[in-house]
């Protein structure tokens, strides 16, 4: 297994955070919106069946918005922990680098793109 913090530079792991921390930023202000939306939703007063199917699918949509957003919000917080610990940029699976360009595009990625296929080939 490759030792611990291989690969970046303080600078990229430094621009890697920033972006983190933009990103979560960015949920949580989402994450707040479907809330606000959802409580609008849930105040309406349905006039027929039609209205209160159309308010349930809405409500339920956006709901599973923000459960997508809860889960990159964990990610992106596993990902700014592993920062602390020198475990960045280091895949979960197998422990090798993860490439730059893919942790420029998703720094919140714990795994390489080989186990990230993987995973996915087997539903994991």
């Amino acid at each position: 297994m490759p030792s611990k913090g291989v690969g970046l530079t303080a600078k990229e792991k430094k621009a890697c955070r920033e972006k983190l921390l933009e990103e979560k930023k960015k949920i949580l202000r989402k994450l707040s919106q479907f809330y606000s939306e959802s409580l609008e939703i849930e105040t309406d007063i349905a006039q027929d069946v039609a209205d209160k199917a159309e308010s349930s699918y809405t409500k339920e949509f956006l709901l599973s918005l923000s459960n997508a957003e809860r889960n990159q919000l964990g990610q992106i917080d596993r990902a700014l922990r592993r920062l602390q610990t020198k475990e960045f940029g280091l895949c979960q699976m197998c422990g090798n680098p993860i490439g730059k360009k893919r942790l420029a595009a998703l720094p919140w990625t714990p795994f390489c793109i080989d186990c990230q296929q993987k995973r996915e080939e087997t539903g994991a």
